[in-house]
This record gives structure tokens, sequence and C-alpha cells, in this order.
């Protein structure tokens, strides 16, 4: 394992972000605020409680996820996507490293911007809502996941695209409607029937149900699918980028 290289592209990227870090504290502040203000005041009004839980507590982990996860996708993919636009890719494929210790680098830095993103949204909306989280060490082992998770499908994308257009394609169009349409501000169980057997084949409702657990006790889903799930799409993001450094799928000139 070349650590060097490792630390090395992990500490550019991270250097880009510490170059912005006003911008990228300010903006979830902001975000969260408004979600709070729109979500947790109109429609917090019309409804008191969700499963014992206040809705304003209870959006906390859809909006935690709903950022950690747009923001590792559009960290991971724009990380590798600027090499290969300008061209420097090339040189980091020809060097002694191989594709880990690649996926090392940029994968740890975007994950890396995506917790510290979370953390930022926990500690904003402790001052709108009380949060009494019932499984700290789950609460941790889900965000790490999922940062990273979605860090690596951000790799990928950002391996696949063709233009930045194409970077902000798969998150707008398919992962903000799968979060918005994945229980996270609303339980699954106040849809009807039909409904609720459709949204059980959105990815995203594991997640999010298994995070919100680790806050309030209770979930949508069991617990066991949630990890199986997120476990599961951690493996295949490994798998394509595997098989793309093996057949230089959309790295050769």
């Amino acid at each position: 394992m070349n650590l060097t290289a490792v630390r090395a592209i992990y500490t550019f990227e991270m250097a880009r972000f510490f170059r912005t870090l006003l911008q990228s504290f300010i903006s979830p502040v902001i975000s969260t605020s408004l979600y709070f203000v729109v979500f947790g005041a109109a429609i917090g009004s019309r409804i008191d409680q969700v499963e014992g839980v206040s809705y304003g507590a209870f959006i906390v982990p859809g909006l935690i996820m709903l950022t950690v996860m747009t923001q590792g996708i559009s960290n991971a993919s724009f990380g590798i996507y600027f090499p290969k636009f300008i061209g420097t890719i090339f040189e980091l494929l020809s060097a002694p490293v191989n594709f880990l210790e690649i996926v090392l680098g940029y994968v740890g830095a975007a994950a890396t911007k995506a917790l510290f993103i979370g953390i930022v949204i926990l500690g904003t909306s402790a001052f709108f809502v009380d949060l009494n989280i019932q499984h700290p060490l789950a609460m941790v082992a889900f965000l790490l996941l999922t940062c990273i998770s979605f860090s690596l499908f951000g790799f990928i994308i950002g391996i696949w695209a063709k233009n930045f257009e194409q970077l902000q394609l798969i998150p707008l169009l398919i992962i903000t409607p799968l979060v918005f349409l994945g229980g996270s501000f609303y339980s699954i169980s106040m849809l009807p029937p039909v409904w609720q057997t459709i949204t059980m084949f959105n990815p995203v409702v594991y997640l999010i149900s298994g995070f919100r657990w680790s806050f309030f006790g209770q979930a949508d889903v069991a617990i066991g699918f949630s990890l199986f799930a997120i476990g599961l799409f951690t493996a295949i993001c490994l798998g394509i980028i595997w098989l793309i450094f093996k057949t230089g799928w959309r790295l050769r000139a």
C-alpha cells in the first residue's frame, strides 16, 4: 500500500475544500434553517407528532441523509472528473499507484467532506429541536457508511460523465427524488398500502429508516435490512470501480 500516494491525493482534495470552507459551512446551515422554516414550522404546525416524535425532530435524519448523499456524490464526482477534464488523470494512471490507492484518496476526501457537512447539519438542528440520540454508535456507523458508499457512487459518476452537465444529471434527476420519496419528511406508514409496497423498492428508504432508528429507536424497515442494503450498495460500487480500472472504461484517451 502506497500511503504516500493516498495522503497526497487526500491532502490535495481536502485543500480545495478548505479554500472554500466558509462557503461550505454557511451553505448547509442556511439550507437546514430553511428546511426547518418550511417543513418544521409550516407543516409541523399541522402535524404535531409522527410515531410519538415531534415532527421537527422527525425530519432531522432525513435532512442529514439528503445532504450527506448529495455532498458525497458531488465532491467525489468532481474530484475525479476534473483531472479527466484537464488531462492530468493520465499522469496519475501512469504513476506507481494502484486503483485502490486512488480510490482511497479521492473517496476518502469526499467522504470526509460529507461527514463534516453532516455534523454541521446535526449541530444546526440542535438549535431548532431537542434531539435525543438513542443509539449514538449506530448513528455514527450509518453516517460513515452512507458517506463512503455515496462517495464511491459519485466516483463512478465522475468517471462516467463526459461533461459538467452530466455530473449533476444523476444527483438531480435520480438521487434527490429518491430521497424525497424515501421517507425523509414522512413515515412510510402514513402512505396507503399500495404506495407502501411501491416505496419498498426505493433503496434510499432502507438507509433513511436505519439512520432514523439510531435517533429514535423506531424504523419503517428492520435494522438488519438497512445494514444489508447499505453493505450491498457499497460492495456493488467497489465492484464497479474495480471493473472500470481493470478495463480502462472512460479512462483511456
